[in-house]
């Protein structure tokens, strides 16, 4: 899994990037046919930065989250909150549309005799 974190209107530490990885990398947990996240932090207004996520899945369209707060660390909670959401009801929808293996199928018996 790819991740790379860009920022406009600013830079950001080493350390925030670390941070950042760190929480990033747990997304996986969730779904393991994620194949790239970006991270975007926007510090146009240093009094509350936006965080956006995008993460791109296999065989389907990506899924984005943003979140606006006081704090960089903060805002990501946020948005790793509604990221989250979006993976599980995405796996939600892979997995429900399995149909039942056929042994499990029952086929009422032809010869059974009736009961009186």
């Amino acid at each position: 899994m790819q991740i790379n974190i860009s920022t406009r209107h600013g830079q950001l530490s080493a350390a925030t990037q670390e941070r950042i990885t760190e929480k990033v990398e747990k997304l996986s947990r969730y779904f393991d046919r994620l194949t790239a996240i970006l991270v975007t932090v926007d510090l146009d207004r240093r009094e509350a930065p936006v965080v956006e996520i995008q993460v791109s899945v296999e065989r389907s369209e990506a899924l984005m989250a943003a979140e606006q707060s006081a704090e960089v660390l903060s805002a990501l909670d946020g948005a790793l909150h509604k990221i989250e959401q979006q993976i599980r009801r995405h796996k939600d929808k892979r997995t429900e549309r399995r149909r039942p293996p056929i042994k499990h199928l029952e086929v009422p018996a032809e010869n059974e005799p009736e009961a009186e």
